[in-house]
């Protein structure tokens, strides 16, 4: 029996976070509050109490600062605004302030390692030339060729193609995603000037935290060294993302930035916090973003990434635990968000595949630490395989024929029509469409039927948070199982089962059921798990 200890004491006002339920909005698709069929802050107020009643701690919204929206707001060109598509600052205001009124906590994202390229300063740059001031807050740099018409280096873009565009004067700017992103320079200090202050002027409207994108891309290395391979060999460079080094990636000099921002966010009260998304080679570099004079989180996205089988799981686990006993910091575990397709799918899509993502969910959330939800997976919403081309706004599509559209789908509120409430009544559009055959997954369908998705994740919520073993950091203990079985104890007298199998499982011995993802079938004097199924019991105390 493998025991991981308590990394930390139970959690106050401060530390929050520690043993949290994030609820991810996805802004442009959760709720409209105008009737244009774009999602807005207006829309997320109007559902505060749903989030509320689902029984989640915090709100992470994605980017809804001023954007020419190339990359769905994460190509921002004022981060001190909200983006008229979304509202204003006074819509910002009135929502927080709401959320702090029924108990939310709000997270915002904020995009450091790019700008947009309708950034002013970008603008400046472009208009300054080669040599200037301006130019030095980007990546320019001369291309190689007799007459510089070869990129500087053989860096790619994580979408697809060169990462580097040439302008008219003959210099090329560096852009490790879209062209309209370009990279700023983390070297110059008028850069981190700016940013400290743009987490200044968030924290001092109410923010309780920030997640960070791209937090592993603001340094680059020194004299911007080739890859040494590309697409052009049959492997593209993003596919070394997280398992092998890349001088634009996970820098030792990053790790400065967070130093310089942490405390900032210790000189606010009420435990402002900080989350990484970062992809590290290995989770001890991973680890290293995570401490009391750096981040507070970084996602674990290995759990995100396991196959549904029950070794797969108990590596992940087993890594993650152990690693955040060597930090002193929860474990943040994930299974779906706004870049990768959603769980119900990848585990095998229709029934199957959504039994699986409801046990995930009881098992994610029976696990120490904090745990983020992306909006949509309570309600058991698979992958939209099939929207049409000429609808698709991902500008990865675009490059790479790939799409992170079909996770991004408007949710469906009620009604039995597109766009499902998605709007105020008679809103007749939306802006990507959802497909027909989600009216029985939609909220107002859901609610009140004790066996669909949207009111196992309320009752796991509940539990969660009622339950003296979950919403903390107790230790975790494997116990004995059954092949393809995997069950664990937390301090205080809970035990969670998920069985990967494809046969039925004796359970009994873990104690009384309290919830399970599917439901459980009493034989023989004993209680047997299905397959592809998740249960939690009250653990039978000795004598």
């Amino acid at each position: 029996m493998t025991t991981f200890a308590a990394a930390a004491t139970p959690t106050t006002d401060e530390d929050w976070w520690r043993a949290a339920v994030v609820y991810q909005v996805y802004v442009r698709s959760f709720a409209d509050g105008d009737g244009d069929g774009t999602g807005d802050l207006r829309g997320i107020r109007q559902r505060l109490p749903y989030l509320r009643d689902l029984g989640v701690d915090a709100l992470w919204l994605t980017p809804f600062y001023r954007s020419p929206m190339v990359d769905g707001g994460y190509d921002v060109s004022d981060y001190r605004d909200v983006d008229p598509m979304f509202g204003t600052l006074a819509d910002f205001d009135a929502m927080i302030t709401d959320a702090h009124a029924l108990g939310l906590r709000i997270i915002v994202d904020i995009v450091p390692n790019h700008t947009s390229s309708a950034h002013p300063w970008f603008a400046a740059a472009l208009a300054a030339g080669p040599g200037s001031a301006e130019r030095d807050r980007y990546l320019f740099r001369p291309g190689r060729g007799s007459d510089g018409q070869l990129p500087p280096n053989d860096w790619e873009s994580i979408f697809g193609g060169s990462a580097w565009t040439r302008v008219p004067d003959g210099e090329w700017y560096l852009h490790l995603f879209d062209p309209a992103q370009p990279d700023l320079n983390w070297r110059h200090p008028e850069v981190r000037a700016e940013f400290e202050d743009i987490l200044r002027f968030w924290l001092d409207r109410g923010v309780d935290g920030f997640r960070i994108d791209v937090a592993h891309g603001m340094i680059k290395e020194e004299g911007l060294p080739d890859v040494g391979h590309s697409s052009a060999t049959g492997q593209r460079q993003v596919e070394l993302l997280g398992k092998g080094r890349l001088p634009y990636f996970d820098q030792d000099e990053v790790h400065d930035i967070y130093r310089a921002w942490r405390p900032i966010l210790d000189s606010y009260p009420g435990g402002r916090m900080a989350v990484a998304e970062a992809w590290a080679e290995t989770p001890q570099r991973l680890a290293r973003y995570i401490g009391p004079d750096e981040l507070h989180q970084a996602f674990n996205f290995d759990f995100l990434d396991a196959t549904w089988s029950a070794d797969s799981f108990r590596k992940v686990i087993d890594t993650a635990l152990g690693e955040a006993t060597i930090v002193g910091a929860p474990t943040t575990w994930v299974l779906s968000n706004h870049d990768k397709q959603r769980h119900v799918t990848r585990y095998g899509d229709g029934p199957a595949g959504l039994r699986r993502a409801r046990a995930a969910a009881l098992l994610m959330l029976a696990l120490p630490g904090c745990a983020y939800v992306y909006q949509g997976e309570e309600l058991g919403l698979p992958e939209v395989l099939d929207l049409p081309d000429e609808l698709r706004q991902d500008p990865a599509f675009l490059r790479t024929g790939e799409s992170r559209d079909g996770c991004r789908v408007p949710l469906p509120w009620s009604g039995d029509q597109p766009p499902y409430g998605f709007g105020p009544d008679g809103c007749a559009s939306s802006w990507l469409p959802a497909p027909a055959t989600w009216a029985a997954l939609s909220v107002a369908a859901q609610t009140g039927d004790p066996a669909s998705t949207l009111e196992l994740y309320r009752a796991a919520l509940r539990l969660r948070a009622a339950h003296p073993a979950l919403g903390g950091e107790s230790e975790l203990a494997w116990l004995d199982s059954e092949p393809g079985v995997l069950a664990f104890a937390r301090a205080g007298g809970f035990v969670c089962a998920v069985n990967f199998g494809d046969a039925p499982a004796p359970v009994g011995r873990y104690g009384t059921p309290l919830l399970a993802s599917e439901a459980l079938i009493e034989r023989d004097g004993d209680i047997f798990l299905p397959a592809d199924a998740a249960a939690w019991f009250e653990a039978r105390t000795a004598g």
